[in-house]
């Protein structure tokens, strides 16, 4: 697949898988125009990076879909002067579109192989707000806390209540939570020191977040 193919596919996802699935957010568009989600794909699959569905990563991790990437940055609605805590650094790819959104960007990534890959794919694209850090944040990371935005990059059974208290007031965060197949891309937002609010957004399906807290199961 040339370049200009590539721009070609980016329009047509932008048009038909992102815009279609209510993403109308100028910035958010603009920004899946102006990064190439395939230099942060593996290469084995460059020619599908722009393809609506989730690719593989390795060690039995996935890639979001582009239009789930795409209505999270939107529910979140980052702001120039916030700091987000990304948990799940992945492919690098969401941390690039979030680091051009925010101040700052804090990404965990518990394997070692993806920080690397990532800190090498970021400082090809020139970013450098954002800090790497090798490390299980399944449940919490408050070392630079408090945070503006949260966005964990696997589901969750449950959420760490540690999240929550990591954010600033009028944080938001956001989390695929629930046992697949039945998973619910959620927002959480801080009003006050002891005052949350969530809001279902769409049900999905993800691979689970390494090591992620497990409710009690009942077992006859």
């Amino acid at each position: 697949m040339t370049e200009m193919n590539f721009e070609q596919a980016r329009f047509n996802m932008i048009e038909q898988q992102i815009r279609p699935w209510d993403v109308l957010d100028q910035r958010v568009l603009d920004l899946l125009a102006e990064v190439p989600r395939e230099d942060f794909v593996p290469p084995q699959y460059r020619n599908l990076a722009l393809v609506d569905m989730n690719l593989p990563l390795g060690h039995a991790e996935v890639m979001m879909s582009p239009k789930l990437e795409a209505r999270l940055l939107q529910a979140l609605d980052i702001k120039p002067f916030e700091t987000v805590l990304e948990v799940g650094t992945g492919s690098g790819y969401l941390t690039a579109l979030l680091s051009k959104l925010a101040k700052q960007v804090y990404s965990i990534e518990i394997i070692p192989e993806f920080i690397k890959s990532a800190q090498v794919k970021l400082a090809d694209h020139g970013i450098i707000n954002v800090t790497l850090e090798e490390g299980d944040a399944a449940q919490g990371w408050s070392l630079d806390a408090p945070y503006d935005v949260i966005v964990i990059t696997g589901s969750l059974p449950l959420l760490s209540d540690t999240f929550k208290q990591s954010m600033n007031i009028g944080g938001r965060l956001f989390a695929i939570i629930g046992d697949s197949p039945s998973l619910e891309a959620t927002l959480i937002t801080r009003g006050g020191e002891f005052e949350w609010t969530e809001e279902g957004l769409f049900e999905t399906d993800l691979a689970p977040l390494k090591n992620a807290i497990q409710p009690d199961r009942f077992e006859l």
